[in-house]
């Protein structure tokens, strides 16, 4: 299953259709969808090397978007989705407690987070339901996000033969380290929450 899931990816790099299901994923991802986009970008890239800053920038754009969308829900909707969202990924006790950081540290949560694993939904929610400056959300997001996508775009286009070759060799353990590094992201977030 994997190895087809990864097939299509490849496959997929030059189909218009693939841009709009990157862009769908980056953006679900940083509202409510548990997946990275990054288990698109990466094959993509490795099958387009020279397309991997069209698809980096895709994702930003999308995942930005997305983040609005997080922070709306938050802002707006928290008592209702934000909270049943939070609450389903195990934080809705600790919510309160990265409130209160966001008075002394909110572009750096902002900035820290949106580089790490650690699931981006969480700060866009939480930026939300603190009230932080959305302009600021907006301008941080761009910054992380594009920071992310893009220094996996330079890695995989400068890199992306060598990388390929190992991914398709060893894909099961390429998977497993790319779980490792989620379940890791959501074993942080509930320690640092």
């Amino acid at each position: 299953m994997l190895r087809r899931i990864y097939d299509w990816c490849l496959d997929a790099a030059d189909k218009p259709y693939a841009l709009w299901i990157l862009a769908a994923v980056a953006f679900a991802e940083s509202s409510f969808f548990p997946v990275p986009p990054d288990i698109m970008l990466a094959p993509m890239s490795l099958a387009r090397p020279k397309r991997a800053w069209l698809f980096a920038a895709v994702c930003t754009v999308a995942s930005v978007l997305g983040g609005i969308l997080g922070y709306a829900i938050g802002a707006l909707l928290y008592d209702s989705v934000g909270h049943w969202l939070i609450t389903l990924y195990g934080l809705g006790d600790k919510v309160e407690a990265f409130r209160e950081s966001y008075s002394h540290w909110g572009a750096l949560i902002i900035l820290v987070k949106g580089l790490t694993p650690i699931p981006y939904k969480l700060v866009t929610i939480t930026s939300g339901f603190a009230g932080y400056n959305i302009w600021l959300f907006v301008l941080f997001s761009v910054i992380t996000r594009g920071g992310r996508f893009f220094i996996a775009a330079v890695l995989l286009n400068r890199y992306g033969d060598w990388i390929r070759v190992r991914m398709e060799k060893h894909l099961g353990l390429a998977v497993a380290i790319l779980v490792a590094v989620l379940v890791a992201g959501f074993v942080i977030a509930f320690k640092m929450i």
